[in-house]
């Protein structure tokens, strides 16, 4: 079990983040150390004995690894883990628009918060809108461009992981919130095309956007050997990038600054602190 150095305060409380060594966990416990508790991330070999591995924690973030096949299973049982172990506190980790039945991951952790709420456990469940950095690795190519599997017009309320992290710290250390839905986006409501033109404000050139459709992107995907996506996670990220296509993913902004007391970073901020990083390592 890996645990992050923290500057410990006399009131440290030690936090499970389960799923937590992807960037969402290191996101949310990078904030949970810098606000002077314990982060205990929880990966898969962890859950062995998922118990043991939440006993002595006063909180713990429930969330799923991506495309779970089975979220509400695995709530389910991190829910009875949690009360076995003695956890004083739960966060779960949704998604915005959870009841949309087109998209069955998002159906799933609307299934789920259904089980958060019958739980008995104080409780908060955060539903945050999809991830600026999620397009940065197009931007730190050369020449930077974006590749999306849909419209580029349509709005999203993006936004940067950072502020997600910080929010769920404060809501796990806390009693903040309970028996609250949170929704987490931007500042405002954004399009891929947006990103792009803000991008290229930052690098000093051109963003190039390349858009395939959703059917086109599966059979791509399907063509290639080494895609390392099954057929069960083609056919629900097609139904997402489907729905993306027609709506986006709209979400209000009203969450971080319920929590933090201050506005989520914008768009231009999250940039030109990612991408001038990149451009400062680039130069090393």
């Amino acid at each position: 079990m890996t645990q992050i150095a923290s500057t410990k305060t006399p009131d440290a409380q030690r936090v499970a983040i389960v799923s937590g060594t992807g960037k969402t966990g290191r996101a949310i416990a990078d904030a949970v150390s810098a606000a002077g508790h314990v982060p205990v991330p929880l990966g898969r070999r962890d859950l062995t004995d998922p118990t043991a591995a939440l006993r002595g924690c006063h909180a713990a973030y429930l969330m799923a690894p991506n495309l779970h096949s089975d979220e509400l299973g695995l709530i389910e049982m991190l829910l009875d883990s949690s009360h076995r172990a003695g956890i004083e506190r739960i966060v779960y980790h949704s998604v915005a628009a959870p009841y949309a039945p087109s998209m069955p991951h998002h159906l799933a952790k609307a299934e789920a918060e259904d089980r958060v709420r019958r739980s008995s456990l104080p409780f908060t469940i955060v539903q945050p809108c999809a991830y600026i950095e999620n397009l940065l690795p197009g931007l730190r190519e050369t020449p930077p461009a974006i590749s999306v599997a849909y419209s580029a017009d349509t709005p999203f309320g993006l936004i940067g992981l950072r502020d997600v992290g910080e929010a769920a710290a404060r809501l796990l250390t806390t009693e903040d919130h309970l028996g609250a839905t949170l929704e987490l986006g931007g500042p405002e409501l954004v399009s891929v095309g947006d990103v792009a033109r803000a991008a290229g404000q930052v690098l000093g050139a051109m963003v190039g956007i390349e858009v395939t459709n959703p059917a086109a992107w599966s059979a791509a995907q399907e063509a290639r050997a080494d895609s390392g996506i099954d057929a069960r996670e083609r056919a629900w990220l097609t139904a997402m990038f489907d729905y993306y296509d027609r709506y986006g993913l709209p979400c209000g902004s009203a969450g971080i600054p319920a929590i933090l007391g201050r506005e989520a970073r914008s768009l231009d901020e999250v940039l030109a602190e990612e991408l001038h990083t990149s451009l400062g390592e680039s130069r090393l």
